[in-house]
């Protein structure tokens, strides 16, 4: 992860979940962030299945390939990034994350589904926030006016309680892409085990007594090692672990 200085204030942590910890399986959530300038920061979220063998590595890979790809096809942060056609460039890059994961199967010596996983892909800047997402969890966003809204929704498959994943035949072509303008002042992308407190089922529009605080307090970090830390305690607290005993993932952005 890139820790150059930037106008974007980041909080991320990655937690095991009640379930994972009590039969001592790993965390199979993954994420990664690059800030490629005072104004550009890059995000991916993954969740990996939870009945893939191997999905910690599946959600791993995704994460970081997604992000290494879109930033290196953005060579000059100062053009015009609203010019850029983000349906071609951010399924491009969800078609690599894909493919990196099939390379890691066979590597492996593993079929594909045991590296299942769940992409969310956001590239924010100060004019608008492009997401990208296979699977569930989300991306939300505050504009200036401090209006909160989701970009993104969580996905379900074919049966109740079904996902869809990133290796799945349609996964790509059939992805939420969508672009958000405006000015945003915080974002929160988040893994599925959140979901059920972060927004409100089914329509999956925001809590707003959940993000606001957080939102407020990314505003006021000035350690981010200390605020990781904080982080890492809410999503640890009987207010969440009553609510869900899945992997919990969580970063938070203001600009």
């Amino acid at each position: 992860m890139s820790n150059c200085d930037s106008n974007w204030q980041i909080v991320s942590a990655s937690v095991r979940g009640r379930s994972h910890e009590k039969s001592d399986l790993p965390c199979q959530d993954a994420y990664c962030y690059k800030r490629l300038s005072d104004d550009i920061l890059i995000v991916a979220v993954a969740d990996g299945a939870g009945s893939a063998r191997l999905s910690e590595i599946g959600s791993r890979v995704a994460v970081q390939t997604a992000v290494n790809t879109l930033a290196q096809t953005i060579i000059h942060p100062s053009s015009e990034l609203e010019e850029i056609d983000w349906k071609e460039r951010l399924t491009d890059t969800l078609s690599a994350a894909k493919m990196a994961i099939e390379v890691e199967a066979a590597v492996q010596e593993v079929e594909i589904r045991e590296l299942a996983t769940t992409l969310i892909l956001t590239l924010a800047t100060s004019d608008f926030v492009a997401v990208a997402q296979v699977g569930d969890g989300a991306a939300v966003v505050e504009d200036k006016q401090g209006k909160i809204e989701a970009i993104t929704q969580p996905e379900q498959g074919e049966y109740l309680n079904e996902t869809k994943f990133l290796i799945g035949l349609d996964a790509v072509e059939t992805a939420q892409i969508n672009v958000w303008q405006g000015e945003p002042a915080h974002l929160a992308v988040f893994s599925d085990g959140l979901q059920m407190l972060a927004l409100k089922m089914p329509e999956g529009t925001p809590h707003k007594p959940f993000f606001s605080p957080l939102f407020q307090f990314i505003s006021t970090v000035t350690d981010e090692t200390d605020a990781q830390e904080q982080l890492e305690s809410f999503l640890r607290s009987p207010r969440v672990t009553q609510r869900t005993d899945d992997d919990l993932t969580l970063i938070l952005a203001s600009l």
